[in-house]
């Protein structure tokens, strides 16, 4: 398939590297290689680079530069941020999360009910939305952390994370929110938060794979996560990624001059592709909260047929979307985030997620509304489910 000609609409599961970000690290695999705990000035400008792009992150979350801690992913920032408020308390043993989590999060959950803590996940309606009360009656003295996600990674909906981190302090918990997919969409003040903990990720606000960040407000109690040398004030051990952590810096500044954009520009090529899919295609179904989500994204439900075959038939045109989040993809399970929301059996596994970014232009979603509903069509005619 020619690059040129990919209409590429699956950005909550990675985006394109910026070229600005692009210029930002080359330097730094090629000239300025030096490692930044080196005593002498070439490793001292690498360090003055990594300090640079802590202030860079903290501009974009709205707060102080020593706030911020580098890791390797999003999932890393994930497990350290509620790894570590399990060790603040040993008597606090519970933890309070969605059933529509990250699997970053649901997975360590997993591994922490078979460690003998109790997990709560609360439930969403058929939305996907949450209910406050029912959070409240699940915290108690006995909660270590709350952990509730920004923004979702397959509907786009946004969570009311201020009023659950207040829920969770009420108690005595700490909170921590999965902010990857919000962070460079929508604007963040964690000055005026009281968020303990946010995780975000390079890979999805256009930096590469392999950086992250970790927001830790200071003063909150934190265990060192991974063990070793001196690194992030001896937050998080590792000889940094020093070329990844300048272009997640880079991608920080370019998200958050871009993020007028992001409200007006790509939700209007969203809310056109949207429209028009609705208007074309037999019984379609929008998935989630349409007045609470993310500018880019929209999850729609194509009754009696296959996502993935919807996928395939897609595939000579370029088209690339997911029928689901990209950790679970090559999985023929339906989203668990839709089947949470109660998403009935004849439309939930012709779900297609279209995520775009501000790469993405009009002529592209033209195609996608051109292409699209005659597939949806033919699969209907030969689907054994019905028409």
């Amino acid at each position: 398939m020619d690059p040129a000609k990919i209409i590429y609409v699956d950005n909550n599961a990675t985006t394109a590297v910026a070229p600005e970000v692009l210029e930002a690290m080359m330097p730094f695999m090629t000239t300025w290689y030096g490692n930044p705990s080196s005593p002498h000035p070439f490793g001292d400008y690498a360090k003055r680079a990594v300090d640079h792009a802590h202030g860079q992150v903290a501009t974009l979350l709205g707060c102080d530069p020593d706030e911020i801690i580098f890791t390797g992913c999003g999932t890393e920032s994930d497990n350290a941020a509620i790894l570590s408020a399990l060790e603040i308390d040993p008597k606090r043993r519970r933890i309070v999360s969605t059933a529509v989590e990250h699997p970053a999060i649901l997975s360590l959950c997993d591994v922490l009910r078979r460690r003998g803590y109790h997990v709560d996940l609360l439930p969403v309606d058929h939305h996907g939305r949450i209910n406050l009360d029912q959070l409240r009656g699940l915290v108690t003295d006995e909660t270590a952390i709350v952990s509730i996600m920004w923004a979702n990674n397959e509907t786009g909906n946004l969570y009311p994370v201020e009023e659950a981190a207040r829920i969770a302090h009420a108690k005595g918990a700490l909170f921590h929110t999965d902010a990857v997919q919000a962070a460079g969409k929508i604007p963040i003040n964690l000055k005026d938060s009281v968020i303990d903990f946010l995780s975000l990720s390079g890979h999805k606000l256009h930096a590469p794979k392999g950086v992250g960040a970790l927001f830790k407000r200071r003063f909150v109690p934190f265990n060192q996560f991974i063990i070793g040398g001196h690194q992030e004030r001896g937050l998080r051990a590792g000889t940094e990624n020093v070329a990844g952590i300048v272009a997640l810096g880079q991608a920080a500044d370019l998200a958050r001059a871009h993020m007028a954009e992001e409200r007006t520009y790509v939700a209007g090529l969203r809310d056109h592709l949207e429209r028009e899919l609705l208007a074309s295609c037999p019984d379609p179904v929008v998935n989630g909260n349409p007045e609470h989500r993310l500018p880019n994204t929209t999850n729609i439900s194509f009754k009696y047929i296959e996502g993935e075959s919807i996928l395939f038939l897609m595939h000579p045109f370029g088209i690339c979307a997911s029928s689901g989040s990209a950790c679970t993809s090559g999985s023929l399970e339906p989203s668990h985030v839709l089947r949470a929301m109660g998403v009935p059996q004849i439309a939930i596994h012709g779900s297609i997620r279209f995520s775009l970014s501000r790469f993405n232009t009009r002529a592209e979603m033209d195609v996608i509304i051109a292409k699209l509903p005659p597939i949806i069509h033919r699969l209907r005619q030969i689907s054994p489910y019905g028409r």
